[in-house]
């Protein structure tokens, strides 16, 4: 990734990358730039962003309370409905307004017959310990709209985000409400975690509720390293099968896991 400061508070920006599993060293198989790949513009009027990225619904809501591992790896939230494609997207961020931010983008369907553009929009206002946060997508009859809130006082820190989606995992399944609760308690060096995430029943979808727990310790052994553990659990209705490694529906899953991560 770079910047280049063009003058007057103008900047011009690109990222590009790509992922691998770091186990077997495989690349990604959706392609070699699947991850982030933009081109941006930036001053005092905000930014603009064009290429592939994360939708800014979902960091302003599910990932932001995901504190134990930024919702990576085998613990990340199973149950938030994604509706915003990645790729094809231009999208605007407002410069900030007294703790105020909001981002919009539009993902382009690059079809000639059929297909649908996808709309999103997000927004994040941060007062002192209390930050608050808000994510609507659309594309087509599917959608979601989710907010989040995280406080903040002392040692502690306790939040969670409730999201309305429509057949976002099932075709047709009709509406759903998740909710996931978050806290943690920083100790030193130490930090201990834990989440509970609960998707609700798809109305036209019986016994399609699920819930997910997730107990999580890291160690900061610098202010950009730290070493982690967590355990995380799915428990599915004989109706759901959440989670990528679970094939059918009613079946559970568990994942115990210990790592380092360095953030550059």
């Amino acid at each position: 990734k770079g910047t280049e400061d063009l003058g007057g508070g103008l900047k011009a920006g690109f990222q590009l990358e790509s992922g691998f599993s770091s186990d077997t060293g495989a690349s990604d198989s959706r392609g070699f730039f699947a991850r982030q790949s933009e081109v941006n513009l930036s001053g005092g009027f905000g930014a603009v962003r064009l290429g592939r990225f994360t939708a800014e619904s979902y960091y302003a809501t599910a990932d932001y309370v995901s504190m134990h591992n930024h919702d990576t790896g085998s613990s990340s939230d199973a149950f938030y409905a994604y509706v915003m494609p990645d790729a094809n997207k231009i999208a605007y961020r407002t410069p900030t307004f007294g703790g105020l931010t909001v981002d919009a983008a539009v993902a382009l369907h690059e079809q000639a017959v059929g297909g649908k553009n996808a709309y999103d929009l997000a927004a994040n206002y941060n007062l002192g310990a209390l930050a608050l946060g808000a994510g609507y997508s659309k594309q087509g009859d599917v959608n979601q709209f989710a907010v989040r809130a995280l406080y903040t006082f002392g040692a502690f820190t306790v939040g969670g985000y409730v999201q309305r989606d429509e057949d976002a995992f099932v075709a047709n399944g009709g509406k759903r409400n998740t909710f996931r609760l978050a806290g943690a308690y920083n100790l030193g060096a130490s930090e201990f975690h834990v989440n509970v995430g609960r998707a609700g029943e798809y109305k036209n979808t019986p016994d399609s509720d699920a819930t997910q727990y997730t107990l999580g310790y890291n160690y900061n052994l610098s202010k950009r390293t730290k070493v982690y553990t967590y355990y995380t659990k799915v428990n599915n209705k004989k109706g759901a099968s959440y989670h990528d490694n679970v094939q059918n529906n009613g079946d559970d899953f568990s994942s115990f896991a210990l790592g380092v991560r360095h953030n550059f």
